[in-house]
This record gives C-alpha cells, sequence and structure tokens, in this order.
C-alpha cells in the first residue's frame, strides 16, 4: 500500500514540476512582445545618461534606434532559444543556426555601435553550422536506419557470390 502511495505523490511531484516549467514557458512567451517596445522608454538622443553610466551611440546616433535593432534581433534569438530547449524531436540542433547567426548578428550590432573592431563572423560562424549540419545528418541517418530496420551489419555476413547472382537477375 505505501509503494501505490509514494508512487502516486512521485508522480503528483512529476505533473506539478512539469506544470510549473510549462507556466514559466508561456508567461515567458506571452511577455515577449511587450519587450519589443521597451525601447520606447530610451532617449531618441545620442546620449544616454544614468547615475550609474553614461552611453553615447556612435553607429545609429540614438539610442532608442539602437536599442530597437537590439531587440529585433535579441527577441528571436530569445524565441528560437526555447523552442531548442523544449523541442523533442531529432533534428532540435539545426535551431541552433539560427540561434548561432542572431547572436552573431547581435555581437555585430554592438560591435559597431561602439565603434569596436570588427572580426569576420563568417569566419567563427562556417566551422558552426558544419558541426552542426554533421551531427544533424548522422542522426537522421541512424533514425532512418532504425524505422528502415537497415542493419549494416549483416552486409558483413552476405554471401558475395550469392548476392551478385541474385542482382543479375
Amino acid at each position: 500500500m505505501t509503494t501505490q502511495s509514494t508512487n502516486h505523490n512521485s508522480s503528483k511531484k512529476a505533473k506539478s514540476k512539469y506544470l510549473d516549467t510549462s507556466s514559466t514557458i508561456a508567461i515567458i512567451i506571452a511577455f515577449i512582445p511587450f519587450l519589443f517596445y521597451i525601447s520606447d522608454i530610451f532617449p531618441e538622443g545620442k546620449i544616454w545618461e544614468t547615475s550609474f553610466f553614461t552611453y553615447q551611440s556612435k553607429y545609429y546616433e540614438s539610442v532608442h534606434v539602437f536599442i530597437w535593432v537590439l531587440m529585433g534581433k535579441f527577441i528571436p534569438l530569445i524565441l528560437l532559444t526555447l523552442w531548442y530547449f523544449t523541442c523533442k524531436h531529432w533534428w532540435h540542433k539545426v535551431i541552433l543556426i539560427p540561434i548561432i547567426l542572431y547572436s552573431f548578428q547581435i555581437i555585430s550590432i554592438i560591435t559597431d555601435d561602439l565603434e569596436l573592431n570588427k572580426t569576420d563572423e563568417i569566419y567563427y560562424l562556417l566551422p558552426c553550422l558544419v558541426f552542426i549540419l554533421c551531427v544533424t545528418y548522422t542522426i537522421r541517418v541512424k533514425i532512418f536506419d532504425k524505422i528502415h530496420n537497415i542493419d549494416l551489419t549483416e552486409l558483413n555476413y552476405i554471401d558475395k557470390s550469392k548476392w551478385w547472382q541474385r542482382n543479375k537477375n
């Protein structure tokens, strides 16, 4: 009797944890559109002064425009990251490609405005993309092998002369 109540309690805790996580994700997704309008609280001018720091927008020449452009890249990055961590499909690693692209675009926006020396992002991006595509393709091949019951070890034990004769006919 105690094992059933223990199983029931652990099942209840798991459902509660799942509900809490799902609710948190739903709330984050619901508030993301409001994040786009956060740029409205920043000044239209080139300089933004606070009691902690002073920021000067050099490339965009407006703090408001800088934050607006930054949020235009940051919001899809948040949504893609949530999708990546909640996706249960085998191809979820492909979502890393736009995540990496948006990350590099955000870095580029910040380096443009701070007038830092720009690096060629493509040289950093290509190895990441190639690695992700290789991993995804490998997983895809293994899944299709499982689905179609393909066992490549069988090829080691096939009598090659019979196989060639069978294919000639």
